[in-house]
């Protein structure tokens, strides 16, 4: 079995899975709740599986781009488990995990794009976009965007986003040859296929050096105290 870790929006989603599907989960999208939630979910699904975290073949995470906390919590948890049982770690781009959920709820003609978006703040969005066999037609990267945007992509083929940052692109991309979905939801079970391949092709992280993709450097948020100098 694979433990699977998903932090990087305000979900904090958990799957114990082996090569046949999901054999347990664990959800919670209440905001900030990863610090709390993560190792409570990671022992409530090894508990109810009847396992030890060495019993594992490996641990998988979701390494970014997206929130800069949630990686990180998700990110040292995965470490954490993998130094203390000795198990392979994994790490699968946030973007390509979610093309293998959307991949597998519709099932679009080989003539569309997936276009997986993380909202960034404002009008700007992490993003890739990958053909339907998942080969990437353009590597993850934050971008600000208009109503220019994808158009090189759009003289060939369709492009169907979703992901977190869809909805706020709706306003802006009015092209017909754009199909957004607003209701994809992440899941830690989404890294399952990917990181049944890695383990195959023995592609692991090493612990000591692995990090996540943040992509943008993290910005302090200052308190009201602060800025009225109290």
């Amino acid at each position: 079995m694979i433990l699977c870790l998903e932090t990087a929006t305000n979900l904090c989603s958990v799957a114990l899975c082996d090569r046949n599907g999901v054999v347990v989960s664990r959800e919670s999208s209440d905001t900030k709740s990863h610090a709390s939630l993560l190792t409570v979910f990671v022992l409530e699904a090894l508990s109810e599986a009847g396992i030890k975290a060495g019993d594992l073949e490996a641990v998988a995470v979701s390494k970014g781009p997206g929130s800069y906390t949630g990686l990180r919590i998700g990110v040292s948890t995965s470490k954490g488990i993998s130094f203390a049982a000795s198990i392979p770690l994994i790490g699968i781009d946030t973007t390509f995990s979610m093309f293998c959920g959307m991949r597998a709820q519709h099932d679009k003609d080989s003539d569309v794009l997936y276009c997986p978006v993380l909202d960034a703040g404002r009008m700007e969005v992490y993003y890739a976009i990958y053909d339907c066999e998942g080969n990437t037609v353009k590597e993850t990267g934050a971008e600000i965007i208009d109503e220019n945007s994808f158009r090189d992509v759009l003289a060939e083929k369709h492009l169907f986003i979703f992901g977190t940052g869809a909805s706020k692109l709706k306003s802006v991309l009015t092209d017909p040859r754009i199909i957004i979905e607003e209701n994809f939801r992440l899941s830690a079970s989404h890294l399952r296929k990917p990181a049944f391949k890695a383990l195959e092709k023995r592609k692991f992280e090493d612990v000591a050096y692995f990090e996540p993709l943040y992509l943008k450097d993290f910005i302090a948020t200052k308190s009201k105290k602060s800025i009225l100098g109290i």
